[in-house]
């Protein structure tokens, strides 16, 4: 959500979301449903109409492939200006895609700024915080909270977000995505986390999928 409201704040208006697990992958579909609630969202906020284009192709093994970078650079040049790159290693078909033709990415789980010049933004689960959390607790003597249990750590818990120090934006603030997150983490802001797999089917005022 964050990452795609980031995107239709900055401005991009031609956007794309590659996944992987081939359209099966339960955190895959949840991210993917997500940033395209963003985008509606910020594509509200800021007074804009955005082209989406939303595959599972070639992301079913969550691997780099020829065919996946192929389609991603027909995508940048046909006028997708970022992909939201949500697979593993479908991460390189996507710079490599990028790189070829002055195009964006959005990083997936961590700060993927590192990686490649073409990423301007990663929509990041804080591993290293929440796994520290728990093992915090347990010396703690607190493991009753968290042992033999399935916990699911959030906003709510600082542990989801978008990396404001190395993010390459230019036309949305530290202060703004702040705010907005504040929103969220108090519940002000809902996200659906209902499994949708194709979002082309629902409703959108701000965005019209393209094939």
């Amino acid at each position: 959500y964050l990452a795609g409201y980031a995107a239709a704040m900055e401005g991009y208006t031609k956007i794309g979301f590659s996944g992987g697990g081939g359209g099966s992958n339960p955190a895959c579909i949840k991210y993917g449903y997500g940033f395209v609630q963003g985008v509606e969202a910020g594509a509200a906020e800021k007074g804009s109409k955005v082209e989406m284009r939303y595959s599972w192709e070639y992301g079913s093994s969550f691997s780099a492939s020829q065919d996946l970078q192929a389609m991603l650079g027909g995508w940048f040049e046909t006028g997708t200006e970022v992909i939201f790159m949500c697979g593993g290693s479908m991460f390189q078909s996507g710079t490599a895609a990028a790189g070829a033709n002055d195009g964006d990415i959005i990083g997936v789980d961590v700060d993927q700024s590192g990686q490649s010049d073409t990423v301007v933004t990663s929509a990041m689960k804080d591993l290293a915080g929440s796994t520290m959390n728990v093992i915090g607790a347990y010396y703690d003597d607190k493991w009753a909270d968290f042992g033999g249990k399935i916990t699911v750590f959030g906003a709510e818990s600082d542990a989801v977000g978008i990396p404001t120090d190395t993010w390459s934006l230019k036309n949305w603030t530290v202060e703004e995505y702040n705010a907005l997150y504040e929103k969220v983490k108090s519940g002000e802001i809902e996200i659906s986390s209902e499994q949708v797999s194709d979002p082309s089917t629902v409703e959108w005022e701000n965005i019209t999928f393209v094939k």
